[in-house]
């Protein structure tokens, strides 16, 4: 929440999707009544149903129990904010109630669906999928300077955010952990993959996909989200060719053009001094 706040300066993406606090308690009854009346509508919903059916039964059935729901008459809302570049590192420490000294850092990354937004989620995982990544490798394994470490991009309709992370471990210099996390980033920027390390991306890009749609709850819901956020339910037969298409160039200047210091925004947690 910290982190997207200082990352948006007008966008909705600037605050969690329930709202903050203040949010909450400055609303009355009417905001929230007129709220699921313009909202939970048929016509701004989305109704997946995988599995084993008979097609002209399924049907019926969604006529009977949700045929009677009315749709709304006027269109539904939808902001259209175009959020302006950073242009420049952004820097802030937070204190809170932790008890390990923590380092975040928002990249801004293209929407969903995009072909960059593929080249960036490769990125995300080159460096934090599993034991073996390079972020985990180099911070936690060789350097010990962190005892968790991660990189995790937003799959977001409009252009989103990538958060590298780690947590120092004990005796750690925060500056250290922060230099350390950049340097692998950078490492992608000038240092082309292995065909060896590259593979092993493809092959967890592969079986992550094929793992959550091995279920019939994660069809239900790839369909649901491709529908909803792509406009195309048949995107779930494509998406796999999207991440395979992305080459080891498309990585690296992935890493150039977004993974950039003037394009994020640092956050520095730390512990909250001990008062007598």
């Amino acid at each position: 929440e910290q982190i997207v706040k200082r990352a948006y300066k007008d966008h909705p993406y600037r605050w969690p999707v329930i709202g903050s606090m203040e949010h909450l308690d400055a609303a009355v009854e009417s905001d929230y009544k007129n709220f699921y009346k313009d909202f939970y509508v048929p016509n701004n919903a989305i109704l997946s149903i995988a599995g084993d059916i008979d097609y002209d039964q399924a049907k019926a059935w969604i006529q009977k129990y949700f045929g009677n729901i009315p749709m709304k008459k006027t269109p539904i809302f939808r902001p259209n904010i175009v959020e302006s570049p950073l242009n420049g590192e952004v820097r802030d420490t937070v204190y809170d109630n932790v008890q390990l000294p923590g380092i975040f850092m928002g990249y801004r990354i293209p929407a969903g669906g995009t072909k960059d937004y593929y080249a960036v989620y490769m990125l995300s995982n080159l460096l934090s999928n599993g034991e073996s990544s390079r972020l985990y490798k180099a911070l936690v394994d060789e350097k010990q300077l962190a005892v968790n470490v991660g990189n995790f991009s937003m799959d977001t309709e409009d252009p989103g955010i990538s958060i590298a992370y780690a947590i120092c471990a004990v005796g750690a210099d925060i500056m250290d952990v922060e230099n350390a996390v950049t340097a692998e980033i950078d490492k992608v920027k000038t240092e082309p993959l292995s065909d060896d390390e590259f593979q092993k991306l493809r092959n967890q890009i592969e079986n992550d996909f094929v793992s959550s749609n091995s279920r019939v709850a994660g069809i239900a819901e790839s369909l649901a989200n491709y529908k909803m956020y792509y406009g195309d339910a048949n995107l779930i037969n494509t998406e796999l060719e999207r991440y395979l298409a992305v080459t080891k160039e498309d990585i690296m200047s992935a890493a150039q053009k977004y993974f950039a210091r003037d394009n994020r925004v640092v956050m520095h947690y730390l512990p909250k001094p001990v008062t007598p």
